[in-house]
């Protein structure tokens, strides 16, 4: 195993939280990376269990497979000649005699040990929550039809995993949820035991544009995928039934942050995406945006609504089809996401007061942020690739009261 340890000075507020959550907050952060609302925890605290993850709602179990990918398009000037561009994803998907079956961690076991070497507990052994995914399980196909698809890119610095309660929920009301590790963006392990790791390199392909192209060389292992073909590189058995499952003609894309702006990139490439959701993406493009966007596209916003940030302002009016934009009042930039299902279990455990908790994941309940995060996607997704009309998409509705829709 090989890790390339990124600076420390560079991680954020939310990877040093992150390493509460990945080891369960077995042990107190060090007052000398933590944020001094994190190092309060009495000293007799309680470890807690294994952090766990909401069950999805959807009728059908979960399951899910990795896939080693190489984009022989892209060569990789950072790994060196004869290199290209390598990159681990994950499909999700309904399930069938799934119980007999593992579940999946939440992250890789070497991915998560590195996370927290970078973030000062080398000598912890890693325990983070497992996911409804079932490892493996065979592909349920209802009435013989395909799987509508939705490919998910990440934020920086992050892990194909961050956004699982979001993933598994869609899986289980029966979409193929491609997730993808950026590389030299996230912390990811391969078949062989090498551990990739952020990079802070300016070399790097680490833009918006080029987790874009990601996402577009996804939809390439999707076609390959509907077509009975396995685009894994070591030729990996797939779970029965994947092969041929997925139906190309419905592809949605989603993405947080930078992930986020990276859907509106590949969006603008690429007609295959059909819709995409955009979680509090800045939409700071590199190469600035130039072209319009005619098909349906949805911004969760937060920290980066448009009120505040002129990016965002001016990524509005290039959307030409249909368009929604919405904020969970007291959201910030972590809430769409597993940190608002994942934290308050951190803050029970190490005894943080409410207002600690509320400077974590902001002032928004963390059981509607995750109810939130469950139905809106679904029912974006739902409308526009299965054409299937959701009132909770026409305006605002009682049983989700934080939720503004914004003109």
């Amino acid at each position: 195993m090989s890790t390339t340890p990124i600076s420390r000075k560079r991680m954020t507020r939310r990877s040093v939280l992150g390493a509460a959550l990945a080891t369960g907050a077995a042990l107190p952060l060090a007052a000398a990376t933590a944020p001094a609302w994190a190092t309060t925890a009495p000293a007799n605290a309680p470890a807690p269990a294994r952090l766990t993850l909401p069950e999805p709602t959807g009728p059908h179990p979960v399951g899910t497979a990795t896939l080693h990918l190489v984009d022989r398009s892209r060569p990789d000037a950072i790994a060196g000649p004869g290199h290209f561009r390598e990159l681990m994803a994950t499909v999700w998907y309904p399930a069938r005699d799934a119980g007999r079956y593992p579940r999946a961690p939440w992250m890789p076991a070497g991915a998560l040990q590195a996370f927290l070497t970078d973030v000062g507990f080398p000598d912890l052994v890693p325990v983070g929550p497992l996911t409804a995914g079932r490892t493996g399980a065979p592909v349920l196909r209802t009435g013989g039809r395909r799987l509508p698809v939705v490919v998910f890119a990440h934020g920086a610095h992050s892990h194909q995993g961050d956004h699982t309660v979001m993933v598994q929920e869609l899986a289980s009301h029966g979409y193929a949820v491609l997730t993808v590790a950026h590389q030299y963006d996230s912390y990811t392990e391969f078949p062989d035991g090498r551990v990739a790791v952020p990079l802070f390199n300016p070399q790097a392909p680490t833009l918006p544009a080029d987790f874009a192209a990601d996402l577009r060389f996804l939809l390439d292992c999707v076609e390959q995928l509907a077509a009975g073909h396995n685009p894994d590189v070591d030729g990996k058995q797939l779970p029965a039934g994947l092969l041929g499952s997925l139906d190309p003609r419905r592809t949605g894309a989603l993405g947080w942050s930078k992930g986020g702006t990276a859907t509106a990139c590949a969006m603008l490439a690429d007609e295959r995406i059909r819709a995409g959701l955009s979680l509090d993406g800045p939409m700071q493009m590199n190469p600035p945006l130039t072209g319009d966007l005619d098909r349906p596209f949805m911004m969760m916003s937060a920290q980066f609504a448009r009120a505040a940030n002129p990016a965002a302002a001016a990524f509005w009016p290039h959307l030409r089809g249909w368009r929604l934009d919405i904020q969970a009042q007291g959201a910030v930039h972590i809430s769409y996401g597993d940190n608002e299902a994942l934290f308050p279990q951190v803050a029970k455990a190490r005894g943080w007061s409410a207002e600690q908790l509320r400077q974590a994941i902001g002032t928004l309940d963390p059981d509607q942020a995750v109810r939130i995060q469950q139905a809106f996607p679904l029912a974006f997704f739902d409308e526009h690739l299965r054409h299937h009309r959701s009132p909770l998409l026409a305006g605002p509705s009682p049983a989700f009261p934080a939720v503004t829709f914004l003109p």
